[in-house]
């Protein structure tokens, strides 16, 4: 072992003993009812957000949006990962909103919250722009992806989609995170 790396490794040792050392006897008389819950983060399998992050302010019917998909999630049985799947895809395709035809700005004939298209077989246009009906079709497509739940989320949503712009949904994975963490228990 390098002797400078070995004496590095030492000394933290050493720094974290004396730490210790030091710190036990004050610990030992900390009072208990002063003590505050600390936040912990819970570990998944699931891979960090790769790249660089988008973000947009929401509006009343984006918010609605979330917590609609959120809902539909949950009534499939799905974990809060698939619920950030479904919302980083929707913004990505239709910002959280549920858009119905865009004459010649519309991609073919994409409907609603995921740009689904009837032609493609996700549903008839109503049922495309109901926003639980196009989450559970979603979600269909995405449980039937092997080992979605720790594969990098523009590949989950890559393989449902088949988007022209396949690496697009991974700047939105931080937003679609924080928004299930903050609507998931609401």
């Amino acid at each position: 072992m390098n002797t400078i790396f070995r004496k590095s490794m030492l000394s933290v040792a050493g720094l974290a003993f004396a730490g210790g050392v030091f710190a036990g006897p004050i610990a030992a008389h900390a009072n208990p009812v002063d003590a505050k819950p600390v936040a912990v983060a819970v570990q998944t399998n699931a891979p960090k957000p790769q790249g660089d992050q988008s973000h947009i302010s929401l509006n009343d019917e984006q918010t609605a949006n979330v917590k609609a998909i959120i809902a539909a999630t949950k009534k499939a049985g799905l974990p809060e990962r698939a619920a950030v799947i479904s919302i980083a895809t929707s913004l990505q395709e239709s910002k959280l909103e549920n858009l119905g035809h865009l004459g010649d700005m519309n991609d073919h004939d994409s409907l609603g919250l995921f740009q689904q298209r009837p032609s493609s077989g996700w549903g008839t246009p109503e049922q495309i722009t109901n926003p639980e009906y196009s989450t559970t079709a979603f979600l269909k497509g995405l449980k039937q992806v092997d080992g979605w739940q720790d594969m990098a989320l523009t590949d989950a949503a890559q393989t449902v989609q088949v988007s022209a712009y396949p690496d697009a949904y991974a700047q939105w994975e931080q937003q679609a995170t924080d928004l299930v963490a903050q609507h998931w228990n609401s």
